[in-house]
């Protein structure tokens, strides 16, 4: 263990805790029924749980157990977190001090390009984290009226995981405002990544500071201090939101939300737009929708949420840089820049490497999964179910048309591997499982070819 790479121990952390939690879920006490589950839905459980996907085999309320749902919770905890933030933690209480090649574990699992200041963001992480979830626990609890399920949804929804105690998820709560203004808000801070959290309540903090100490004027120079991180994550989360919620509402107006007041028409379109930036949460019938709102919200899935958060996809910075560099390319200009910033090549090169890594795996594991499930072919929308489903998995969102409980055992081990991937993030898996790097001192004559 101590001789591996730091892609290669985040990626061995998240197996050693899949499988605890696989085993402890295989255990009769984790059946609400008294005996075992099959090994392949209680590992499929366990992966969905650490990766804060969401996708389920068994009625998390109604075939686990007490024991077996506070195992989910837990392992939905520390997957949301993050285990090298939880390791990193404990190290402090304990007082141990961190090595140079700790700290280098730590900066890419925060995705910080400084080892400065790790220990007190880490507690500030904790913190906030719980603090949140107490708040959430208690604004659910107000309509819940049940002190275990609010406490279950809260932690659910700011690890951006899914899960749900109810049978049908939030349906039954699609009119609640407070529920789902309280769900959407976990799932939008979850999700930005707790790095922006911590910028974002610092700009709060300034603000309020000088409009209240100081001149009003001198509160508008703090956009200035923002991070990039910050500006690009906020940015493109509110545009996602106000265009998913939109393109929702246009496509559904005249089938699923036909009928129902312009209330629940917002509400309902508008949690389905946070939702599938990797929450998993549903107030409708995922399988019912229209075959142009499920590949839209499969775009919402892919995209994901934002670097450094609990939850998966190629990420918000990803496509701002990405959007930027198509932009330069417009514009024939040798430098991509967001707000005034110029963004580092190499980054670049990270992003086309990371989209380039997903696109390829929804692409091979779809026709895999197709290919295994053939048998399912009769089942009206089949591949588009099919490509919803490895899309879910792999932006750890949860979202599902309710085939996942109907799959093979071999179905049900590719979303797994995906759930894994997408939680750990493609790049840093081809990191874990390539060789060691060559350097050469030379390179070969460069050759014009016709592209495009």
């Amino acid at each position: 263990m101590l001789r591996l790479q730091p892609a290669q121990l985040v990626a061995v952390s998240f197996l050693l805790v899949i499988l605890i939690g696989g085993a402890a879920l295989s255990l009769p006490q984790s059946s609400s029924q008294g005996h075992s589950l099959s090994l392949i839905d209680a590992f499929f459980t366990a992966t969905s749980a650490t990766c804060v996907t969401g996708l389920v085999v068994k009625d998390i309320g109604k075939d686990f157990s007490a024991v077996g749902q506070m195992v989910i919770l837990f392992l939905i905890q520390i997957g949301g977190l993050g285990i090298m933030t939880l390791s990193t933690f404990f190290a402090i209480i304990i007082g141990r001090r961190f090595t140079l090649r700790e700290n280098v574990v730590m900066k890419g699992a925060l995705d910080r390009y400084s080892a400065e200041g790790l220990k007190s963001l880490v507690v500030y992480i904790l913190f906030i984290t719980f603090v949140i979830e107490i708040i959430g626990a208690l604004c659910l609890y107000s309509r819940f009226g049940n002190a275990y399920y609010s406490i279950f949804h809260s932690i659910s929804a700011f690890c951006n995981a899914g899960f749900s105690l109810y049978p049908n998820n939030m349906e039954n709560f699609r009119s609640d405002t407070v529920v789902n203004m309280t769900m959407m808000a976990l799932v939008i801070v979850g999700g930005i990544g707790f790095v922006v959290v911590v910028d974002v309540g610092r700009f709060f903090r300034n603000f309020f500071m000088r409009i209240f100490f100081r001149k009003k004027q001198q509160g508008m120079n703090l956009f200035s201090k923002v991070s990039l991180q910050a500006k690009i994550v906020v940015g493109i989360s509110l545009v996602l939101i106000l265009l998913g919620a939109s393109v929702f509402l246009l496509l559904e107006n005249g089938k699923m939300l036909y009928g129902l007041g312009i209330k629940d028409k917002l509400l309902i379109s508008f949690f389905q737009a946070v939702a599938p930036r990797t929450a998993g949460f549903n107030t409708v019938a995922i399988g019912n929708l229209a075959s142009p709102t499920l590949f839209f919200m499969m775009i919402l899935m892919f995209i994901g949420a934002s670097s450094g958060s609990t939850g998966g996809g190629i990420k918000t910075n990803t496509l701002a840089v990405l959007i930027g560099g198509a932009w330069s390319m417009v514009k024939n200009k040798d430098n991509v820049s967001l707000f005034k910033r110029t963004v580092p090549k190499v980054i670049f090169r990270k992003c086309v490497m990371i989209a380039g890594l997903a696109g390829a795996w929804l692409v091979v594991f779809t026709m895999l999964l197709s290919f295994v499930e053939a048998g399912k072919e009769a089942m009206p929308n089949y591949f588009l179910r099919i490509l919803f489903e490895v899309t879910s998995a792999f932006g750890t969102v949860g979202l599902s048309t309710g085939i996942t409980p109907i799959l093979s055992s071999f179905g049900k081990f590719i979303l797994m591997l995906t759930m894994l991937v997408g939680r750990i993030g493609p790049l840093t898996l081809a990191l874990a499982i390539s060789v060691k790097e060559d350097k050469f001192l030379y390179k070969y004559p460069e050759e014009k070819i016709m592209v495009g």
